[in-house]
């Protein structure tokens, strides 16, 4: 177990971490997507995790995924996420309550299509690690890392995402609920700082 590092600052790492999301489709079946490039940075402790932090995190939007291009540009477009208006999609923390010993509720604003509302994501802290970094074939020396994984549900009519359309023997073909999953792997900042300065 690494040892006194106290509140610090650590940063997605973008690689290696990542949005998912999943919405009903056709009444049978979930349709699965996700977001990579996802940014941001988390103020915490990991040898007192009941000390408040906070969470900040941004996704471009453009990047969405799902397998399917004709499918991905709908998405972008204006029936959905509308990505030339509103490039971004954004979470600040308000609170984070740690309700188990890896376990927390982080409370906060989520902006999306340019409506922001209140999300809570139920927040599993995976652990922290010393790990290598390369980059271009180069060992750039160690890094301090740390894991999160986190699950929300929200209601997509709330956001102003509201295309749909009816199937002939009822129901619609897309669902109203989306369960969203974000799995994050940050690095101590002051290790970002370093390797910064090495590349330059």
């Amino acid at each position: 177990m690494l040892e006194g590092l106290k509140m610090a600052r650590w940063i997605f790492e973008p690689g290696h971490s990542a949005a998912e999301f999943a919405v009903r489709h056709m009444m049978v079946s979930h349709m699965r997507g996700l977001f990579k490039n996802v940014q941001g940075s988390i103020d915490f402790d990991p040898d007192d995790p009941a000390v408040a932090a906070t969470v900040e995190a941004m996704i471009p939007a453009a990047g969405i995924w799902t397998g399917d291009d004709e499918r991905d540009a709908h998405l972008r477009g204006p029936d959905f996420l509308n990505v030339a208006t509103y490039p971004e999609i954004a979470f600040r923390s308000t609170e984070v309550r740690c309700v188990g010993e890896a376990d927390f509720r982080v409370a906060g604003d989520l902006t999306l299509c340019g409506v922001t509302r209140p999300v809570e994501l139920a927040t599993q802290y995976l652990g922290r690690w010393q790990c290598p970094y390369w980059e271009g074939g180069k060992d750039l020396g160690p890094t301090t890392r740390i894991g999160f994984v986190a699950t929300a549900a929200i209601n997509r009519h709330h956001f102003g995402v509201s295309w749909n359309a009816p199937l002939d023997r009822g129901g619609m073909v897309v669902g109203d609920e989306v369960a969203i999953t974000l799995d994050v792997e940050a690095i101590l900042e002051s290790d970002m700082q370093r390797i910064a300065g090495l590349r330059g």
